[in-house]
C-alpha cells in the first residue's frame, strides 16, 4: 500500500509539473498571438492615417471648387454668382488675353485702313463679353477637375478606412480568440493531474473494495 500511495504521489507531482509547464505554454502562446494582432491592427491604422495625411490636400482642394462651381452656375444664390463672374473677370488671366485679343483687333485694323471703321468697332465692342464667356466656361471646366479630384480622394480615404476597419477588426477579434484559447489552454493544462489524481483515487478504492 505504501509503494502505491508514493507512486501515486509522484505521478500526481510529475502531472501537476507537466501541468504547470503546459500552461505556461499555453498563456505565452496566447501573449505571442495577441501581440501579433494588436501590432497588425496599429500597422493598419497607422497606414490608414498616412494615406489620408498624403491625400488632404487633393481632398481639401475639391471643397472649394465645388462651391465656385455651384456660385458660377447660380445655385448658391444672385451675388455669389456674380462676385465669382466679377472675379474671372478682374483676374489677371483674362485682362491679360483680353488686352492680347484688343491689341491684335487694332493692328489688324491699322493694316487695313479701318481703325476707325463701324465693323472694326463693332467687333471690338463684342469681342470681350464672347471672351469673358469662353473664360467663364473655361473655368468652370477647370473646376471641374478639381472637384472631381477631391472627389475621387475623398472615396479612396473612405475606401482605405472601410478596408483598413474590417482588417483592424478581424485582427481584433483573432486577438480575443486568443486570449480566449490562452485561458481555456490553462484551465485544460491543470484540469489533467486532478482528473488523473481522481481516476487513481478511483482505482484504489476498488481495488481495497475487492473488485
Amino acid at each position: 500500500m505504501a509503494i502505491g500511495t508514493a507512486a501515486a504521489i509522484a505521478l500526481g507531482a510529475g502531472a501537476l509539473g507537466s501541468a504547470g509547464i503546459g500552461a505556461l505554454s499555453a498563456k505565452s502562446a496566447g501573449k505571442a498571438q495577441v501581440r501579433a494582432a494588436e501590432q497588425g491592427a496599429a500597422e493598419q491604422r497607422a497606414a490608414r492615417e498616412e494615406l489620408r495625411r498624403l491625400l488632404m490636400p487633393y481632398t481639401e482642394a475639391g471643397t472649394p471648387a465645388l462651391q465656385a462651381q455651384m456660385a458660377a452656375l447660380g445655385l448658391s444664390g444672385p451675388e455669389a454668382q456674380a462676385a465669382f463672374v466679377s472675379q474671372q473677370e478682374q483676374s489677371p488671366i483674362f485682362q491679360a488675353l483680353a488686352r492680347q485679343g484688343e491689341e491684335a483687333m487694332a493692328q489688324n485694323a491699322a493694316a487695313t485702313g479701318g481703325l476707325r471703321g463701324g465693323n472694326f468697332q463693332g467687333a471690338l465692342a463684342q469681342f470681350r463679353p464672347q471672351l469673358l464667356n469662353q473664360f467663364l466656361e473655361q473655368q468652370y471646366n477647370r473646376l471641374g477637375g478639381m472637384t472631381q479630384l477631391g472627389q475621387q480622394s475623398a472615396a479612396g480615404v473612405g475606401s482605405a478606412g472601410m478596408q483598413s476597419a474590417t482588417s483592424i477588426a478581424d485582427l481584433l477579434g483573432q486577438a480575443g480568440a486568443a486570449r480566449a484559447g490562452a485561458a481555456l489552454g490553462v484551465g485544460q493544462a491543470f484540469a489533467q493531474p486532478f482528473n488523473m489524481l481522481s481516476t487513481l483515487g478511483g482505482m484504489s478504492a476498488a481495488k481495497s473494495m475487492g473488485f
